[in-house]
């Protein structure tokens, strides 16, 4: 979260939960399977666990995700369980106490690691933990969650996109070889876990595993397979870029599903082959956002 020079959202400019049902409905017509809900900080939205039983409730979606800082996520695990939710994601950074403090505008870690074990006691859930990681100290602390708990800790290179483009988090071949000479041997998983792009090895003494986001060393924009609909409405295929259509003015003025459904499929027909995160200098169409803003 940015320290100051951020505004809050006048209600009226968020999409419904009416609205998020109605647009990933129509998303199953063209294919979509798989729904994950993401921030900013989902969790501080009312009645997040009623929309997963919602959006999981339509016939075609197979899977409801949720990333979060996991803060919230202790008094609110039961219900989005029992509401169908098939994973979770929680971002931390760090393990150190004032690292986090700092990196989160005042937040918790021991409340966010409470948000993960008690994700932990539900064995059908599959629980990972996603970090930007900036220093050795917590690459190697942030992996040992994996050695005792079934979990899947990754790590993700820094994106320039907004604020990350002030940052230099460590790139995921730093973070092989120093995770290789901390804990020895590992096996390299070939075939894909999960939906996304990460990588995965196991520490032969490690019950989780560990994977790698690799978006600049190892760009893997040709398998990429995501769009996004921000809490504005406005769908992005791309990260980087900022062209897109916006869903919302199409709901709130009449359109009916089988326009909505045209514009979407037009969106996604032009994704950009890839992103250009190497490239100098900023061109009209890339994004401005911040993460926060877009989700991750």
């Amino acid at each position: 979260m940015p320290g100051e020079g951020f505004s809050f959202l006048p209600h009226e400019d968020i999409l419904s939960f009416e609205e998020i049902e109605r647009v990933c409905r129509i998303g199953v017509r063209l294919g979509i399977t798989k729904i994950k809900l993401t921030g900013g900080e989902p969790l501080v939205r009312r009645g997040i666990p009623d929309l997963v039983g919602k959006l999981k409730g339509i016939p075609g979606i197979d899977e409801v995700t949720l990333t979060t800082n996991g803060i919230l996520l202790k008094e609110q695990i039961n219900e989005l369980v029992s509401n169908g939710l098939a994973s979770v994601n929680i971002s931390i950074d760090t393990l150190d106490e004032r690292r986090y403090f700092r990196m989160t505008r005042g937040g918790d870690i021991k409340k966010a690691l409470e948000g993960m074990e008690s994700a932990l006691k539900y064995p059908d859930l599959k629980v990972k933990v996603n970090c930007v990681a900036f220093c050795e100290e917590d690459c190697i602390s942030l992996a040992l969650l994996a050695k005792k708990r079934k979990i899947d800790v990754r790590f993700i290179e820094m994106m320039p996109i907004g604020n990350g483009k002030n940052f230099n988090g460590k790139m995921s071949e730093e973070i092989y070889k120093l995770l290789h000479n901390e804990f020895g041997d590992y096996e390299i998983y070939k075939k894909r876990v999960g939906n996304g792009p990460a990588e995965y090895i196991r520490f032969h003494n490690f019950d989780g595993r560990i994977g790698f986001i690799s978006a600049l060393s190892h760009k893997f924009c040709y398998k990429c397979n995501r769009i996004r609909l921000t809490s504005e409405g406005f769908l992005k295929p791309c990260l980087q870029y900022g062209n897109g259509t916006d869903v919302r003015e199409m709901l709130r003025n009449g359109a009916d599903d089988s326009l909505i459904e045209e514009k979407m499929r037009e969106a996604v027909f032009f994704k950009p082959d890839g992103h250009e995160f190497g490239r100098s200098g900023k061109g009209e169409e890339i994004e401005t956002k911040k993460m926060s803003q877009i989700g991750g």
